[in-house]
C-alpha cells in the first residue's frame, strides 16, 4: 500500500515499518505515542491523518480522551475563532514536554492564517514556535512547545 502525502509517497515496508519515512515521522511521531487530534473537520487532509496514524501504529485520540497525551495535532482555520483560546485548550491533556503541531491552511487557501498571527497567538498562550513544515498540498504545520521552566 502506498499513500501520497505532501507530494511524496510513503510505502509501507519500503520506507521502514509503517511508512516511517513519511510525514507522520517527520513530525516526530513514533509508535506507542499518544497523539490527540483536535479541530478535525471535512476539510482536513485524510492522507496526512493516515500517515500520522501509520507512524504511531495506532489511532489518534480525540478531545474526550481524558488522559495525558504526548502531542496534539490541532487543525485550525481563520474562521475557527480565537487561536489563543484554541492553543490554550490544546494544552489541557498535553504532558509536560509535549508538543503541539498546529495545522493551518497554506497561504492563499481558504482559512489561511498569517504567520505573524500564529507567532503572536503562540506567545500569548505561553508557547514558543520552534519550526514550520509543509506537510501536505493544502496544510502547513507549525511546531509549538511550552518554554522550559527553570527549577
Amino acid at each position: 500500500m502506498s499513500a501520497t502525502v505532501g507530494g511524496g509517497s510513503a510505502q509501507a515496508g519500503g520506507a521502514g515499518p509503517n511508512g516511517l519515512a513519511g510525514p507522520g515521522a517527520r513530525l516526530g511521531f513514533k509508535p506507542a505515542m499518544v497523539v490527540q487530534e483536535l479541530g478535525w473537520d471535512d476539510d482536513t487532509d485524510d492522507d496526512l491523518r493516515m500517515a500520522v496514524e501509520d507512524a504511531l501504529d495506532a489511532d489518534m485520540v480525540d478531545g474526550d480522551y481524558g488522559n495525558v497525551v504526548d502531542a496534539v495535532l490541532l487543525w485550525w482555520r481563520a474562521e475557527d475563532g480565537d487561536l489563543v483560546d484554541g492553543l490554550v485548550d490544546s494544552l489541557t491533556d498535553l504532558v509536560g514536554g509535549g508538543v503541539i503541531w498546529l495545522l493551518t491552511p497554506k497561504v492563499g487557501r481558504s482559512g489561511a492564517i498569517e504567520a505573524a498571527d500564529i507567532t503572536e497567538a503562540a506567545q500569548i498562550a505561553g508557547l514558543a514556535l520552534t519550526t514550520t513544515a509543509a506537510v501536505s498540498k493544502d496544510w502547513g504545520a507549525t511546531r509549538l512547545v511550552a518554554p522550559k521552566t527553570q527549577g
